[in-house]
């Protein structure tokens, strides 16, 4: 088999890529929690007289509960196998890697499981997300010292 024919099998044998369509997905799933999350702070201003920054407190705290209740149920798994990177919306990716390791390791004890694998995943996440707002904050501070 010459390279030509043997390059014409692999590109046949191939799986198709899903990108465009995985692209969808997560631009709909995406769209779909943060349209949620504009509800909620919406009905919040309407119906219970919140201020703007009250009402976007309201939304996080519903988006984190509700992402840390899917999780639980097993729901949100399920969700992110079909959206991709869409569930990965800030605030409730945080709560999925948040509430998903404590659920794994419970059974190691509340202490030596659930306590000490809580931020396994979102650990790496708050360190350099810290560590990074430090460092251009201290930037910003000595440019501005000029």
């Amino acid at each position: 088999m010459n390279a030509q024919a043997y390059r014409k099998r692999v590109n046949e044998l191939l799986p198709r890529s899903q990108t465009g369509l995985m692209c969808l997905k997560a631009f709909a799933v995406g769209g779909l929690i943060c349209c949620l999350g504009q509800l909620i702070a919406d009905l919040g201003r309407m119906y219970l007289d919140l201020d703007k920054e009250q009402a976007g407190t309201l939304c996080s705290l519903s988006l984190i509960f509700l992402a840390g209740l899917l999780t639980a149920l097993g729901v949100f798994d399920r969700i992110a196998s079909f959206a991709g990177a869409g569930t990965v919306v800030p605030i409730t990716g945080f709560a999925n890697s948040i509430v998903s390791p404590a659920m794994e390791f419970r059974a190691e004890g509340l202490i030596t499981g659930t306590a000490a694998k809580l931020f396994q995943i979102a650990g790496p996440v708050l360190v350099y997300g810290i560590g990074s707002s430090v460092i251009y904050g201290l930037v910003l501070f000595f440019i501005g010292m000029k």
